[in-house]
């Protein structure tokens, strides 16, 4: 979110007192990230000491907060970036309609805002290597989903596009964005074809499933002095294919991460191994699908901030600049064809 939930601040202390036994903090809200669903906060207790807490509206999805907790903690993958455990030992907790995790406080700043070092980009490969090595637990692995290559995100585009057509009207807002869309409508449909068409491909194959984060652009990496590093935001979890995560290496989400210096670097830490570039086009087509139907839910989303909205739009227009996800989608999609 990018203002603050209807929540108020005695509110959040209570909470915090209650569930972590957190007492005369301070609280500032972050306003941070494109889920209209989660707000951040850092809280700061008298002594100094800083949390991060996340409040996460809607359906909770457990494996965000448990599988992050063994890979950190059982693993011992420092740069996950796990929750800490309530005063009940739970690591989350549900209250006023949101559920509840608490960091520690990570000084430093994301990918997009800071440049990774060489140390970092290194240490980033093997953490993520290490990621896709671990042998989750029986319970753990049972509650993650495993990759499908789904129509919904594409079915869900298709609906936009049928709708567009028969025509919609709204604020100024929404005649930027209907004005961007009919621009490059083909190329969407070109980037909706070929994510189905690499889907299809993909389905006969049968792939070797590891724990991917599925989010892992720059804005999920934490970088700070003394070369140290976190990977955060764990909330779409996912059994899938190596390059569901590796496809961000190199893959240009943000206008950052494609340079070929930096994939040579992070592959000296996560090592060697074949990519499957069939999968490393779909994810990178996939994505942009997702993102897509995103932001057509956004834009037309009633409870909707108009500060999100114009977020979501001008994020939606920065794909498609040179050099960025779509271009680099369709370099990838040429190196199979």
């Amino acid at each position: 979110m990018l203002t603050p939930p209807d929540l108020p601040r005695e509110t959040i202390a209570q909470c915090l007192a209650d569930a972590y036994g957190l007492r005369d903090i301070r609280i500032e809200f972050l306003p941070l990230g494109a889920d209209v669903n989660s707000a951040v906060f850092r809280i700061e207790t008298s002594d100094g000491t800083a949390y991060f807490l996340k409040l996460r509206r809607g359906d909770f999805y457990k494996p965000v907060v448990t599988v992050p907790a063994f890979l950190h903690r059982d693993k011992g993958i420092e740069a996950v970036m796990a929750p800490l455990p309530a005063t009940n030992l739970q690591l989350s907790v549900q209250a006023h309609g949101f559920d509840w995790a608490l960091y520690p406080f990570f000084d430093g700043s994301n990918g997009f805002e800071r440049t990774l070092t060489d140390p970092q980009w290194t240490a980033l490969g093997t953490a993520l290597s290490a990621i896709h090595e671990a042998e989750l637990p029986e319970a753990l692995s049972a509650s993650l989903p495993k990759e499908r290559y789904d129509h919904h995100w594409r079915e869900g585009v298709r609906r936009y596009q049928r709708r567009f057509i028969n025509g919609v009207k709204g604020d100024g807002i929404v005649e930027r964005f209907l004005a961007f869309w009919e621009e490059h409508a083909e190329e969407i449909d070109t980037i909706v074809y070929r994510s189905e068409q690499l889907a299809s491909i993909l389905l006969e194959r049968p792939p070797r499933l590891v724990p991917c984060h599925s989010d892992l652009h720059a804005g999920n990496v934490l970088v700070g002095d003394d070369d140290r590093l976190s990977i955060v935001d764990w909330d779409t979890l996912i059994l899938a294919p190596k390059e569901r995560d590796l496809m961000f290496i190199g893959g240009g989400v943000g206008h950052v991460w494609n340079q070929p210096r930096e994939e040579t670097l992070f592959y000296d830490g996560y090592g060697p191994g074949d990519l499957d570039l069939v999968a490393l086009a779909y994810y990178r087509y996939e994505r942009i699908v997702k993102d897509l139907l995103k932001y057509c839910d956004q834009m037309f989303d009633a409870a909707a901030s108009t500060e999100d909205r114009e977020e979501g739009l001008r994020q939606m227009q920065s794909q498609f600049l040179p050099g960025d996800v779509v271009a680099i989608a369709h370099r990838s999609y040429d190196d199979i064809t």
